[in-house]
């Protein structure tokens, strides 16, 4: 979803706000400070059903915070990192850095969170149910529940990556023992609930109801994407399951010396060959590495004059694999760290380089041969 304005951190984990958010908060402010509030209680000050909008629609949002910390709390419990936290125009999204470990895991993470909004449904309702008397109170309290209710029931569809579609493959994991084969009728199963939305979204829109319509065939069109894509990563990693780094980096990595200039490099070598990595050497002995991340830090006016050392992430400091490490994990720790190559050691000592291009290309090869 692209970079996201960060707000804080709750329990270590990043919060952040996708520039969608900002859209779907004022949509829903406007909702019901101009029409649910004045149409239900129409003897309100004018200007009270926009506080009152703002203030429910930020107490809406800070809901479905606590629905993605439900999951979130959970996973760190089962030790599954959790990279942030994305609120945005669906709602929010608690971003996991791995897959859990067993079907039972997969169950707790993926319950946590309607089992949180229905429990604030229950707790706004009680409200509700108190504060009746005084309009202010009950408009927000009763929307509240509602809304709660249905962000439980909703998310307990089974339609995957919702997470009940997530509680079907704990479900078919469980029986099966086979995660891959659990992902892929659990991904079957959410392209149909997401074609059900983009069917039902049209035929409201024959009826009439434009807005609504289209609301729902945006979701289908959403549900049916994110299916598609974790359904096709699940198929990457089984074909990269028993496959371990070595197999797959190269023992042939490039050197250059930590003295020559950026320019040179660039000029002599990136430009001419393609190579996005290099390992810095002076008189053989390693001093770090430099890829074309490094490079593009450094404003292209300067390349004349900065030594590649200046640019290069220093030995102590790089971010390595093993290469009796499983591909996946290795990929994993890439995807972690935002790097597209990594060194693999052993025994202290740089033995290869392993790159997301080597993992595709050896991924496309095993495709094309039918093995």
């Amino acid at each position: 979803m692209g970079v996201g304005l960060k707000i804080g951190k709750i329990f270590g984990i990043p919060i952040e706000l996708h520039v969608s958010w900002f859209l779907i908060f004022a949509m829903v402010t406007w909702s019901l400070a101009d029409g649910l509030f004045p149409q239900e209680y129409p003897n309100m000050q004018p200007g009270l059903y926009w506080v009152l909008g703002v203030v429910t629609s930020l107490l809406f949002f800070g809901s479905v915070l606590l629905h993605e910390l439900g999951h979130s709390v959970v996973a760190l419990r089962d030790e599954v990192p959790v990279r942030k936290i994305t609120l945005f125009i669906f709602g929010g999204l608690a971003q996991i850095e791995k897959e859990p470990p067993t079907s039972r895991s997969e169950f707790r993470i993926a319950i946590a969170g309607p089992l949180v909004s229905l429990a604030l449904a229950g707790f706004f309702g009680l409200l509700w149910l108190l504060d009746k008397p005084f309009s202010f109170l009950a408009a927000p309290s009763i929307w509240l529940a509602r809304i709660n209710l249905m962000l439980g029931l909703f998310n307990l569809i089974p339609g995957f990556p919702l997470d009940g579609g997530r509680v079907l493959r704990a479900i078919l994991w469980q029986r099966s023992g086979n995660f891959y084969k659990a992902t892929r009728i659990a991904g079957r199963v959410g392209s149909v609930v997401a074609y059900g939305f983009i069917g039902f979204g049209a035929l409201t829109i024959f009826n009439g109801n434009f807005i609504n319509g289209m609301w729902l065939i945006f979701i289908g069109f959403f549900l049916q994407n994110a299916a598609s894509n974790n359904v096709a990563i699940s198929s990457f990693r089984e074909a990269l399951h028993g496959t371990t780094v070595e197999r797959v980096m190269t023992y042939d990595f490039p050197k250059v010396p930590g003295n020559a200039v950026i320019q040179q490099l660039v000029d002599e070598q990136v430009l001419t060959t393609g190579q996005r990595y290099f390992m810095v050497a002076d008189n053989d002995q390693l001093e770090g590495l430099l890829t074309l991340r490094d490079i593009t830090k450094i404003p292209q006016r300067q390349w004349r004059f900065t030594a590649i050392r200046h640019a290069m992430v220093p030995l102590e400091r790089l971010i390595t694999v093993g290469p009796e490490q499983e591909l996946w994990e290795a990929l994993q720790t890439m995807d972690t760290n935002n790097i597209n190559q990594v060194p693999v050691c052993e025994d202290n000592e740089i033995r290869g380089v392993l790159s997301r291009e080597q993992v595709v290309r050896y991924v496309r090869l095993r495709s094309e041969l039918g093995v």
